[in-house]
């Protein structure tokens, strides 16, 4: 009687445990997700129908859900009106040459921050932290007078140099080397007889490739985006960008919805390309981030 006693409660805690492990998402969760991916894609599915639509149909008592036929005709009506193509290739050599630069000069000062001794290592990191406190609005007119100085005004020098590396950067993976890069591989390296740069490319290059991918998504995604800087250096009728062109499709007495989204439609291409290339390596840095975490 005892030792059936006795011998009970761990196949219940056991049995308890399993209908845990089990559990999947019900429809609540599912219907969650389903809202959530809904109100994610529908700006860009309402900027597609406008875009195929006509300049019409956005004033419409009930607008058009179903994309219409005029997709091509607008597309070549933007091209018509700016030089697009000039602005996404623009954009491509500005948005990879940062997001190449930044995720690799990152990397290095994030290791050397991270596994790396020399004096005054804590005093410089905090050095660099104390510059994301700094507006970027405060730095506009120095920027723009050495800009000037160095004969950069209408050149993609100018909007390039200036975004090679942040200290934002520099603190992603500055923490991404602390989590994923261990001091005992590090070492064993170095005994081993493998060089710094060896180490850095053999041990902490393949710890920290998710984290780097995200960090290359966003800043790509920063680089593309960004409006102000290149609106003030870059000259929009010989050497814009996709934002300086699509500020142009929307300047004018008359604004012409299909044309304004035909252009942000096109303009918002090459992100998703790039997302979708790095897809695989963003999700595996922000789950690892969340392990950690």
């Amino acid at each position: 009687m005892r030792a059936s006693v006795i011998g009970r409660p761990p196949q219940v805690r056991g049995s308890a445990r399993a209908r845990r492990l089990d559990r999947r998402p019900g429809v609540l969760v599912y219907g969650f997700l389903f809202a959530v991916v809904a109100t994610s894609v529908f700006p860009l599915y309402w900027s597609f129908v406008v875009a195929s639509s006509d300049g019409s149909a956005i004033g419409e008592a009930s607008p058009p859900l179903i994309p219409g036929g005029y997709f091509l005709d607008n597309v070549r009506r933007v091209f018509d009106t700016v030089d697009f193509w000039l602005a996404i290739q623009n954009s491509l050599i500005v948005s990879g040459t940062v997001m190449v630069s930044t995720v690799v000069l990152s990397s290095f000062a994030g290791f050397a921050f991270a596994r790396l001794r020399f004096p005054g290592r804590n005093t410089l990191f905090l050095v660099v932290l104390g510059t994301v406190m700094v507006p970027a609005q405060l730095g506009v007119v120095p920027l723009y007078m050495v800009v000037g100085n160095f004969g950069w005004y209408g050149r993609l020098e100018a909007v390039i140099v200036p975004g090679l590396i942040n200290a934002f950067s520099v603190f992603w993976m500055r923490q991404a080397c602390e989590e994923a890069v261990h001091v005992e591989l590090v070492d064993a390296a170095r005994v081993d007889g493998c060089s710094m740069w060896g180490t850095f490319w053999h041990v902490a290059v393949p710890a920290i490739r998710p984290q780097a991918a995200v960090l290359g998504m966003v800043t790509f995604m920063a680089a593309w985006n960004d409006f102000f800087w290149p609106l003030i250096v870059l000259d929009p009728n010989e050497s814009p960008t996709v934002q300086v062109a699509l500020s142009r499709l929307a300047s004018g007495y008359f604004l012409d919805y299909s044309l304004m989204l035909t252009g942000t439609t096109l303009g918002v291409l090459p992100v998703i390309i790039v997302f979708i290339l790095l897809a695989r390596q963003i999700v595996n840095g922000i789950t690892r981030a969340s392990v950690n975490g």
